[in-house]
């Protein structure tokens, strides 16, 4: 009888001992919380967030925010489970599989560069969105960043190409010119290319080292039919002014929206917000087309923390609004262009007009 009590009790401490230390197992999880929100027309570190030389700037009252996540845990750092529920119980966190962040096939240095690239591009295109916004023309030069494998162009167009005309027409790479609606670089290579009959081949000259090549390549059939040559190429960008876009050590695209209308409000005699306090999250084109992103419920409280009125949000993300614990303390405005952005702002600034809302 003893010998059962005992082997009873034994048997408990060491289920208890089982349990409490799968509790400090690590697990693969990411723990997303508020991060960091910065003022794009503010400072950060004593100096302009951002800071455009080359033409008349401006400062105007009012904000207008980029807003982060940020992250605990990943592949060098795992939190164990009872951290993970203890922030599952928080309606300002999520969880999420740390394989989103940190794939297995590449290393998280790997991740930080090309959040870093990411950043990087995102700036560029701010600046290109900007200035198409404010009709300040700029070059865009079509630049050969590789092939695809297999393709028709592999071994006849090289990086560093520059694509200069396609079946004897040159491409246009000024833009702000008569027509806003004419391609120009590599949009103009891939609306011409993609103009013809699958099969059917095209000729192009290019830029290579200084001197002119000219090629012949069959296109073929891509995914969505239209005619592909296999081509990766990006628009090497010269501007009119000079840009300068300072916000440490954060990385990712998901400021791009904000980049721009704060490139913007420095390069405009009169304020965006008229003084208000705004925030957002969103990708951004050359084109202006503003893009959605993750961890939208955790900027939101990050943004209404820090005294946003406003968040603006791309189309794609409004169904993350919801899920928000700061959803019922902010404006949350529904944008798919920089234009749209824009229209909100002077609604904003004004108070005439209805601000687009995300739907349920």
């Amino acid at each position: 009888m003893v010998r059962r009590l005992l082997t009873l009790v034994v048997s408990l401490v060491l289920l208890v001992g089982l349990g409490v230390g799968g509790l400090y197992l690590p697990m693969p999880y990411l723990v997303a919380s508020p991060g960091l929100t910065l003022n794009t027309v503010g400072d950060y570190d004593g100096e302009p967030v951002i800071r455009v030389e080359g033409a008349d700037s401006y400062e105007h009252d009012g904000a207008l925010s980029m807003v982060t996540v940020q992250y605990a845990g990943g592949p060098q750092n795992r939190l164990n489970l009872l951290t993970v529920l203890t922030a599952w119980l928080s309606p300002s966190n999520a969880i999420m599989p740390e394989e989103l962040l940190f794939p297995a096939d590449r290393s998280p240095e790997e991740v930080s560069e090309r959040q870093t690239v990411q950043m990087n591009d995102s700036q560029t295109n701010a600046t290109a969105a900007a200035l198409n916004q404010l009709g300040i023309g700029y070059q865009a030069v079509p630049l050969v960043a590789g092939t695809v494998e297999g393709m028709p162009a592999e071994g006849l167009v090289e990086a560093g190409d520059v694509i200069v005309a396609i079946d004897g027409e040159p491409v246009p790479t000024d833009t702000g010119g008569d027509d806003p609606e004419e391609a120009v670089g590599s949009s103009a290579v891939v609306e011409r290319v993609g103009a013809r009959e699958p099969g059917d081949p095209v000729e192009l000259v290019l830029d290579r080292d200084g001197e002119s090549v000219e090629v012949e390549v069959e296109t073929t059939e891509a995914e969505d039919g239209t005619a592909a040559v296999g081509i990766l190429i990006a628009d090497d960008m010269d501007f009119p002014v000079d840009v300068e876009i300072s916000v440490g050590e954060i990385g990712g695209p998901s400021a791009g929206m904000v980049f721009a209308l704060g490139i913007m409000d420095r390069l405009s005699e009169e304020s965006l917000t008229g003084g208000a306090s705004v925030a957002g999250s969103g990708t951004i084109t050359s084109d202006g087309r503003v893009g959605g992103i993750s961890g939208i419920a955790q900027k939101m409280v990050s943004a209404e923390r820090d005294g946003a009125e406003y968040f603006l949000v791309a189309a794609e993300s409004c169904d993350q609004t919801f899920d928000s614990a700061a959803l019922d303390d902010l404006e949350v405005v529904r944008v798919e262009t920089l234009t749209d952005a824009v229209a909100a702002l002077e609604t904003i600034r004004t108070g005439e007009g209805e601000l687009p809302r995300c739907e349920a």
